[in-house]
């Protein structure tokens, strides 16, 4: 099995190979993203807005969250509507103009139609996930799960956040919708052509020809939760985990980190994996794609030196039993010639006698994770970070300081991404 290690600035770069290439995917373990409750609910405002005469999605959010409408009143408004031959919302917005309903139910059907009315006026004016967000709070759904204490609602909370995410990448939310139609029918095909996509722990005990490992990034793999609630114990069974996850593939294994990713809409600087360094050199090619100048920042992105950039990359100073392992099990490995795969130019690093050594990767790996030297900065320093803006330096730890920003809030970068205001 060969072993190859890609660095990309964004994750989007990942995200959009799938499109790229024209593959569908499937999840595959739980429950499909588009077929959680919240997520339904959700998507059922959004339709009801773009299209008035969904009564499905009508029938399914009239009384979500809970707006004092019984079944009685319910019965009426869908009887009538039907007799009529008209959608269930236009009927609402006739009913609460008369004196049909009780007070109570009269009031709650009228703002219900007041904030369709309001939702389908901004329509076509309003950022499609500016208007995403309005929807879910002025709708009280958000405030729903917030006040609800079942250990599910923090991630439901969280699956709309993603949601929301989700829709920067489309033009409307109309085109939105549309994508997630024909998403819904792509994984109802069970013979669909596909990409499977699954969390380590439910690939246990499979194998593929070719496995693709993205976020192998510090804080997410391993993920900080396991390393401040577990400590060395829950560093070890992450580091089982990840190799779960490259014993997975027979032939190749790519593995996949970037410098920023977005995370609950804020852009946040990255770190590679500490289990990068613990692969042993021989079974693994280290590559990057053709671009040298991202976001504007040019050169190495902001980043400063690639700790690729010397001869022996993965050389490091760690001791743990990981590690120590790696180097006792060292073996020969022949690797596969990776050369130009998926239409993406790639530059292509050996180790062996024959292969270039100390090549330059431009723009886009971070800089080594252990200071060689002291950092030029002092805590209290006055500095600036390209992305987060001014702020104090308030710890120092070798080559990575604690930043104290004056908007962003405290961050964690290495000093080679700041420079003093």
């Amino acid at each position: 099995m060969a072993i190859l290690v890609r660095a990309s600035f964004q994750m989007r770069e990942f995200e959009d190979r799938f499109v790229t290439l024209g593959l569908n995917y499937r999840v595959v373990g739980g429950p499909r993203f588009y077929e959680r409750l919240e997520i339904r609910d959700a998507m059922a405002y959004f339709r009801l807005v773009c299209q008035p005469a969904d009564d499905l999605a009508f029938e399914r959010i009239i009384n979500t969250p809970k707006r004092g409408l019984g079944d009685t009143t319910f019965r009426y408004l869908h009887d009538s509507a039907r007799a009529r031959d008209i959608p269930m919302l236009q009927a609402a917005a006739e009913m609460v103009e008369t004196d049909e309903l009780k007070p109570k139910a009269r009031k709650a059907l009228f703002d219900v139609v007041q904030n369709f009315r309001n939702w389908q006026e901004r329509l076509e004016r309003t950022e499609h996930t500016e208007l995403a967000e309005q929807i879910l709070e002025e709708s009280g759904y958000t405030d729903m799960w917030k006040n609800d204490k079942s250990a599910e609602a923090p991630g439901r909370l969280d699956n709309l956040k993603e949601l929301i995410r989700s829709m920067e990448q489309f033009d409307s939310m109309r085109g939105f919708l549309e994508h997630v139609s024909l998403v819904m029918d792509a994984e109802q095909n069970e013979n669909l052509d596909a990409v499977s996509i699954m969390t380590l722990h439910s690939a246990k005990g499979l194998e593929f020809d070719t496995v693709f490992l993205p976020g192998w990034e510090e804080g997410l793999f391993p993920h900080q939760r396991a390393l401040d609630e577990g400590g060395r114990s829950g560093l070890e069974e992450e580091r089982r985990l990840a190799y779960v996850g490259i014993t997975r593939a027979k032939r190749r294994c790519h593995i996949w980190f970037v410098s920023n990713r977005r995370i609950h809409g804020l852009w946040q600087s990255t770190m590679p994996s500490r289990f990068l360094e613990e692969l042993p050199q021989n079974h693994v090619d280290v590559a990057a794609s053709d671009s040298s100048n991202y976001g504007g920042y040019g050169g190495r992105g902001g980043y400063g030196q690639s700790r690729f950039d010397k001869a022996e990359p993965f050389a490091n100073n760690y001791s743990t039993p990981g590690w120590k392992r790696a180097q006792a099990n060292k073996t020969d490995a022949t690797r596969d010639n990776w050369g130009n795969r998926s239409g993406h130019s790639v530059e292509r690093i050996g180790y062996g006698e024959s292969g270039p050594r100390g090549r330059t990767i431009d723009g886009e790996l971070v800089a080594k994770s252990v200071a060689d030297k002291p950092s030029k900065f002092a805590i209290g320093d006055r500095v600036f970070h390209i992305k987060f803006g001014n702020g104090n330096v308030s710890a120092i730890e070798g080559n990575k300081l604690t930043i104290e920003f004056d908007h962003a809030g405290q961050k964690r970068v290495l000093d080679g991404f700041v420079e003093k205001a």
